[in-house]
């Protein structure tokens, strides 16, 4: 059977916690995406408020529409053909929306788009498009939509045979630092203070609360061993006074693993103290010690600093994640 009209499809919308069911369909389709596309459609953050059904959650608004083919039940369409993904309240929330492959060039985008407009009315969102794909910057603009923030994707690599690549050495630590790894049960609420202080005023990052770290402690590819903290004292006067979490991305469909420089942070009282590269490099040497040869991480594109100390360090430009608003005009 050849699909019908898709404005038949039917467009199922959910505020808050999500059937582990149509969790397992948004799973589905954004492997698929991730597979054509070579970017992870959503982010780990939209995944696991999906996944928490957490009543301190932030606000969670998803669209699903599902395919029908002819003559059939709209009620019936099993085929998650496009997700759309709000986290967030206000003017600040943030959208997410992937067509399934199988199901592009047919407006799916525009048909979510669109029944996201009648649920939130004139109240508009903010927009990621990961990778920042020509549909979606066409989908964007039908919809008054501009780029506002450039995430980039920068890669370090090596060559297999590492003879004449010597990987990242480690630099001094400033005097009284030790750098050790995360204890889980221990080191929690340390560190959430301390990241919370080291991205004040980041969207995403400084906002984390407990259950945010606990679900990415629960999550198969979380070792402690590679989350590592800079600290100045010892037992009841120990202070954190920065972090390197690393991250591996296990080998999949014939891609080999990649190491992540996951998150860097520094706080307020030890800038100025060379901590940032010494973590940084800790960190990268962590997951070459481990047979890595490819080692990422995100950065915006405007912070000029990190973008300088991580060309020094040998990584380069590979991808670009692009945030897009309503045009205030």
């Amino acid at each position: 059977m050849s699909p019908t009209s898709i404005q038949n499809w039917p467009v199922h919308i959910l505020h808050g916690a999500v059937e582990p069911d149509v969790i397992a369909h948004i799973d589905d389709l954004a492997a698929a995406a991730m597979e054509q596309d070579g970017n992870p459609p959503l982010s780990e953050q939209t995944l696991i408020d999906l996944r928490s059904g957490d009543a301190d959650a932030p606000s969670l608004l998803t669209l699903t529409v599902f395919a029908v083919q002819d003559h059939a039940d709209p009620a019936t369409g099993t085929d998650l053909a496009g997700v759309a993904v709000v986290v967030g309240s206000g003017p600040e929330a943030v959208l997410e929306l992937v067509v399934h492959p199988n199901y592009r060039d047919q407006g799916v985008g525009a048909l979510l788009a669109s029944k996201l407009l009648d649920v939130r009315g004139s109240e508009g969102v903010h927009a990621w498009s990961h990778g920042n794909h020509e549909a979606a910057a066409e989908l964007a603009t039908q919809f008054g939509y501009v780029p506002v923030r450039e995430l980039w994707r920068m890669r370090l690599s090596r060559p297999k045979n590492t003879a004449d690549s010597a990987p990242v050495t480690p630099g001094p630590l400033p005097d009284g630092v030790r750098i050790r790894t995360f204890v889980p049960g221990t080191d929690e609420a340390a560190w959430l203070k301390a990241n919370g202080a080291a991205f004040a005023h980041h969207p995403e990052q400084g906002s984390m609360r407990l259950s945010d770290l606990h679900a990415r402690m629960a999550e198969d590819w979380f070792d402690p061993q590679g989350f590592l903290l800079a600290v100045r004292g010892d037992g009841s006067s120990e202070e954190l006074l920065g972090f390197h979490w690393t991250k591996v991305h296990a080998a999949s469909e014939g891609h080999p693993a990649v190491g992540e420089v996951y998150v860097v942070g520094v706080t307020p009282q030890a800038q100025g103290m060379g901590l940032g590269k010494a973590l940084t490099v800790a960190g990268i040497t962590h997951l070459q010690s481990l047979g890595l040869h490819a080692v990422m991480l995100y950065v915006d594109g405007d912070n000029s600093a990190a973008v300088a100390l991580y060309k020094k360090l040998g990584f380069t430009r590979w991808d670009t994640d692009v945030m897009y608003a309503p045009n205030p005009k």
